[in-house]
């Protein structure tokens, strides 16, 4: 193998058989931490067989569907999970400027900027 190949697949993360201990490692599903593995092998993509599952029936489904690999598919209940956490933000946004056109103290001004970091913190999570 030449110095450049070489070099190559040690910049390659996803060089097959190497480990990477102490860079996280999240499921391929849920996004939850894997434990670091230290046998060899195949490294873990997925935390539970339950996740393995979803993440097989996400693919099947997308290959029948004719969706783009990269296609989000949401259940009706995730959906509308989704759109009430949108509501939630919207509404805390509104409160904001509508206390600052009421002249509120910075400090209340505060407090709600804190709801709407949070209502934009629990929209991070599709899963």
């Amino acid at each position: 193998m030449s110095s450049t190949t070489a070099q190559a697949a040690a910049a390659d993360p996803f060089t097959p058989g190497r480990r990477r201990p102490g860079r996280a490692n999240p499921c391929g599903w849920c996004g939850a931490q894997l434990p670091d593995e230290t046998g060899t092998g195949r490294r873990r993509r997925y935390c539970a067989q339950a996740c393995r599952q979803r993440a097989y029936e996400r693919r099947t489904a997308v290959q029948r569907g004719g969706l783009p690999e990269d296609a989000v598919v949401l259940s009706t209940a995730e959906f509308a999970d989704l759109q009430d956490r949108l509501f939630q933000l919207r509404c805390a946004a509104e409160d904001v400027l509508t206390a600052a056109e009421d002249g509120a103290t910075p400090a209340e001004l505060g407090e709600l900027a804190e709801r709407v970091r949070e209502g934009a913190k629990g929209l991070e999570r599709l899963r």
